[in-house]
């Protein structure tokens, strides 16, 4: 174990539609954390309690999940409050320019504004001195090339004073930090785009920072359909 890495685990929620179709919100979330990860063997063993009680689970996924099984791993995350901390940009789609609509500029502006706040509130040069950034397993697409892109020019400056990075981009079954921001960021999607906060009640705690990016912005380019 290396006490000087930090670890940023990242998922998004909506999509990338920009039209009456298309979700109202956009939400990008980082969950940083150092090791050792505690909730790992918490949620292992609610895994293999729920498959010894016959609940074929593979691994936790907040859209597909029983509520029963999201109350289990939320009370995980509740649990370790004090080592989870996630941060998140929130876009109100109909507010974002129409220069912004393709994918690659979208996921590069709000991906380079998340890395940005998180790094400049998270990450301590004294202490931190290589960054493993941790995605859900991409496509060849314009969103990977745009989000590995975003973090190289984000980091320009600090990999100049000594900061070491990597991206990986891993299927989340495989990475139960992947999971648990899947969880945060699902329930802080839901809060915005459905109003439903149940399940946010129970991570809140967690979250460090939600940030409306056009709370300022009065220009609404379409309107959704009810």
């Amino acid at each position: 174990m290396i006490d000087n890495t930090l670890y940023m685990f990242i998922d998004e929620g909506g999509n990338f539609d920009f039209s009456p179709k298309g979700t109202k919100y956009f939400t990008l979330s980082c969950l940083t954390e150092k090791r050792p990860f505690p909730s790992y063997n918490k949620l292992r063993n609610i895994k293999y309690d729920l498959i010894e009680d016959g609940i074929n689970i593979e691994y936790f996924h907040a859209t597909s999940d029983k509520q029963f099984v999201r109350d289990m791993v939320s009370s995980v995350i509740k649990d370790n409050i004090d080592n989870i901390k996630v941060d998140s940009m929130i876009v109100q789609k109909n507010k974002t320019h129409p220069s912004l609509y393709s994918e690659e500029k979208f996921y590069s502006k709000v991906f380079g504004m998340l890395m940005k706040w998180v790094l400049r509130e998270r990450v301590d040069l004294q202490e931190v001195k290589n960054l493993i950034i941790f995605t859900d397993n991409m496509p060849l697409n314009k969103k990977k090339k745009a989000m590995e892109k975003a973090v190289k020019l984000t980091l320009a400056g600090l990999v100049k004073e000594g900061l070491q990075y990597n991206i990986y981009h891993h299927q989340s079954k495989s990475n139960l930090n992947l999971q648990v921001v899947d969880y945060l960021n699902w329930s802080i999607f839901r809060k915005w785009e459905r109003g439903d906060a149940r399940s946010y009640e129970l991570i809140k705690m967690a979250v460090d920072a939600e940030w409306d990016v056009f709370r300022n912005g009065n220009t609404i380019y379409y309107d959704y359909k009810e």
